[in-house]
């Protein structure tokens, strides 16, 4: 039975500490939901990717090509009498915005239809910040916000009963800090939901101008009355009283930071924190505000649309400036804009541009390359990108805009239509997951209008950047049937002239792009498929093949560093490191680079990377847990790095060593960057429990900083974290963001100098896990847990619940042997 299937069937009452969007996903099945759709979207993607795609048997639950269609795929479920969820990101709600407008105003009896909409007002993954509050309260759909992991739980059931008591869609609104970070949960009730009658007339489901009307109508005097009642006497209001001196008027993940801060300073702060942001309990609202004796802030995520609306009430509230561009609250800002602390000062030594960039053999690197070459000579003056990994490529001086799923063939159109004469000259690019969701209607048009040029697919086979997620140019869809559409047919059957290539191909694709681009000169318009399968779905055996320079052969020239998996030493000679794929057993990119033919594959072609593979100590199979004894009050660590160090398992680490030494009698919080970042860009984790509130740390309040790549460790807010007394362990790693000039990169005097106010551990945790075996080096993140864990006051438990915690978050015997032997390494260079 899988860990979900578990979650899902387990006796209520049963403490997890499970992610928000799993929360919410084992909460659809336990309360009985009958069906869920969407469309990958960071950070709405795991509710079905990693939560119900595992109970199939249990949900009916498919991905659909676009938010559009699963929310009318959602609407059709809800006819025939099911609850269904829809899950998608903010962008994807006005993607979908045609059917969730039209559907929002049917008021006959049919199943329950909850949008699962997640914000991310950071951004971390999204191209906008617009606020989607306006756009739902204009459609009359009633608004909750979770404010905690398990109101994230609890989310589907409280919107299906609501959909089904006053026959309305519900939007559940999920900040992305709650979606992606972890927290304690307390299995809820099981239930069994029967599916409501079909309709007697399908006929009165009909959008015509005059039911419009007739519908629009009944909503706004009935539905809005109802639901506005509700609200005012919903249990999810939560009132906390403090001393009268100052309130706060707040919603969502907020709660937990203002509690935060509550703690932090002890002030005791008057806070009303709201379930429904609409309709809005004004009168509760009216009542709060006239019990506090000073000012009454409004804290509130996206704009100002709680702030607006009860200013608009004649309630005097302090809220965001008209002009003012927090979006998103931490309990940093909070307590600063309440006059408790100080804005944080600027690091000694600024941290490094950092942007994310392409997995290390991707197939998309060469065709990058390609075009970046033929921007620099001048053979190209555009290329207008899409939303996806193909966005990566800006970062190689290979695309110039990015705009909307979908829309880069449709700028490029736009673009020779008013200037003709660059049809030879510019690029539209965007991946195999766009052109199936709405990219094709922008082939479909430039064929329709005859206009030349040339549009580059990236065929990966996945939707890649949500993490992997089948799309129609996949093996099979996620119920596992085989898949039967055929992209170059689908095109050649809208009229492009299709061209297939090899991403790997490096004289393949200068040939097909030239010809492309000469044809678009005579008029012709080319679809240029470019293939390759994402590297991250590639079989473990195609990682096996390592590489090797002749420094005979080698002129030092530096073209075949265009890979973040080489790197060249004092002298230029290159050399590979521990994030080289191989190019995943195709033609490497740096080899077809090199003009000297000085790069091949290894002879020595050892797993282990070494000449001698070591003797790795047997573990435990099993570990008895013994007495703890007394206990820390609560634990806390944040974790700094660049993506793909491993910061995710770190913290799973952690969550299940605080789970098993009882913890979650009290709580147990993680917070985590997910999205766009993980792929090379900066990235944090953060961890506590005990006596805690948020996943978002306070400054001044952990106990421990670790930082797994060196520049990172000046990343802004960072150190302002560490309470006095704290530790800062940092790895002497240094990874060099995409072209970036390693003489621009700190030294490590400079860094030492700019921390010599802290307490620093230095270590190698990256060359012990390659001394160890492991040319990855993945298992330099259990070096530096097995670091972590000889410090107080991570030192004052025994060692046995780190072991039992590893063992139970990677328990397979070759993976737990790996990490057995790390842990241990890494408590040599603590010092045990």
């Amino acid at each position: 039975m899988s860990a979900v299937k578990a979650m899902c069937v387990g006796d209520a009452g049963k403490g997890v500490v499970i992610q928000g969007n799993m929360a919410f996903a084992v909460g659809c099945v336990r309360a009985g939901i009958h069906a869920a759709d969407g469309y990958p979207g960071t950070p709405s993607t795991e509710v079905i990717d990693k939560g119900l795609s595992q109970v199939q048997d249990m949900i009916t639950v498919g991905w659909s090509v676009n938010e559009a269609v699963a929310a009318g795929v959602g609407f059709g479920h809800t006819l025939a009498g099911s609850d269904c969820v829809v899950t998608m990101k903010i962008p994807g709600l006005f993607q979908a915005a045609d059917v969730i407008t039209s559907a929002a105003f049917y008021t006959g009896e049919r199943g329950s239809l909850v949008y699962y909409i997640a914000s991310d007002y950071t951004p971390s993954s999204t191209q906008h910040l617009v606020d989607p509050r306006y756009m739902l309260k204009s459609c009359c759909i009633p608004v909750f916000e979770p404010r905690n992991h398990q109101e994230m739980h609890e989310a589907a059931r409280i919107a299906a009963d609501l959909g089904r008591q006053f026959n309305t869609p519900v939007a559940v609104i999920a900040s992305g800090v709650l979606c992606h970070s972890e927290g304690l949960v307390r299995l809820m009730e099981t239930a069994t939901r029967e599916k409501a009658p079909l309709p007697e007339k399908m006929s009165d489901f009909i959008t015509l101008p005059v039911r419009a009307r007739m519908f629009h109508d009944q909503v706004r005097t009935t539905r809005i009355p109802a639901l506005r009642k509700m609200a005012e006497e919903s249990p999810l209001n939560v009132l906390t009283r403090g001393d009268g001196k100052i309130g706060i008027i707040t919603h969502g993940v907020n709660d937990l930071f203002v509690e935060e801060v509550r703690a932090a300073t002890g002030k005791n702060i008057d806070v009303l924190s709201l379930g429904f942001t609409y309709p809005l309990p004004m009168d509760l609202i009216r009542r709060f505000c006239e019990s506090i004796d000073g000012p009454v802030y409004v804290i509130e995520d996206g704009y100002r649309f709680i702030q607006e609306a009860i200013q608009a009430e004649g309630i005097a509230v302090q809220g965001k400036g008209a002009d003012e561009t927090v979006t998103e609250w931490t309990p940093a800002l909070i307590s600063t804009r309440l006059g408790l602390a100080e804005a944080a000062g600027k690091s000694a030594v600024a941290s490094l541009p950092r942007p994310p960039m392409i997995c290390a053999g991707c197939p998309y690197r060469l065709f990058g390359q390609i075009v970046g070459k033929m921007r620099k000579k001048g053979k190209l003056e555009a290329v207008f990108g899409d939303i996806g990994c193909n966005t990566l490529l800006h970062f190689l001086n290979a695309m110039d805009t990015a705009l909307a799923m979908g829309a880069s063939e449709a700028k490029r159109l736009g673009y020779v239509l008013s200037r003709p004469e660059a049809a030879s000259k510019c690029l539209a690019v965007l991946g195999d997951g766009t052109e199936c969701h709405s990219g094709m209607d922008a082939t479909r048009n430039t064929i329709f209008r005859n206009i030349p040029g040339v549009k580059v697919v990236l065929n990966n086979n996945w939707t890649a950047m949500t993490g992997g997620q089948p799309s129609p140019t996949s093996p099979a869809n996620l119920a596992g049937d085989p898949n039967v559409f055929d992209l170059n047919a689908s095109l050649k059957a809208h009229g492009a002239n299709v061209v297939e290539v090899s991403g790997y191909d490096k004289k393949a694709l200068e040939k097909a792009l030239k010809e492309a681009l000469t044809a678009a000169e005579t008029g012709t318009f080319t679809t240029l498929v470019v293939t390759g399968v994402c590297i991250r779905k590639m079989p473990k055996e195609s990682y096996g093949v390592k590489m090797a320079v002749d420094p005979e052969l080698c002129i030092r020239c530096g073209m075949c560093q265009i890979c973040s998996g080489i790197e060249a030493d004092a002298e230029g000679l290159p050399f590979f490191n521990n994030i080289c794929t191989g190019c995943v057993s195709q033609n490497p990119a740096c080899a077809q680079m090199c003009p000297k033919g000085a790069i091949a594959p290894a002879k020595d072609q050892s797993a282990c990377g070494l000449t001698t593979c070591p003797d790795l100590p047997v573990p435990p199979e099993s570990i008895d847990l013994p007495d703890t004894g007394g206990l820390p009050p609560f634990l806390s660590v944040a974790i700094r790095g660049v993506g793909g160090q491993g910061n995710l398992f770190f913290g799973r680490v952690l969550t299940q060593l605080a789970y098993l030494l009882g913890y979650d009698k009290q709580n147990i919080v993680k917070g985590e960057t997910h999205g766009m970042a993980q792929m090379g860009g900066p990235v944090i984790s953060t961890f506590a429990c005990g006596a805690v509130h948020s996943p978002v740390l306070m400054p001044g309040t952990t106990q421990c900083l670790v930082c797994m790549e060196r520049s990172e460790v000046f990343r802004p807010g960072f150190l302002d974290m560490l309470r006095p007394g704290g530790t800062v362990i940092l790895a002497n790693t240094a990874i060099m963001p995409p072209l970036f000039k390693a003489e621009n990169y700190p030294t490590v005097e400079a860094v030492r100098e700019a921390l010599s106010g802290y307490k620093v551990i230095d270590v190698d945790v990256l060359g012990t896990a390659l001394g160890l075996g492991d040319p990855t080096g993945r298992s330099a993140n259990v070096v530096m847990i097995g670091v972590l864990s000889t410090l107080a006051p991570f030192d004052s438990f025994p060692n046995e619940y780190w072991l039992r915690a590893l063992k139970n978050v990677s328990p397979k015997p070759a993976i737990w042997q790996a990490n057995y032997a790390a842990f241990l390494a890494g408590r040599k260079l603590g010092g045990k």
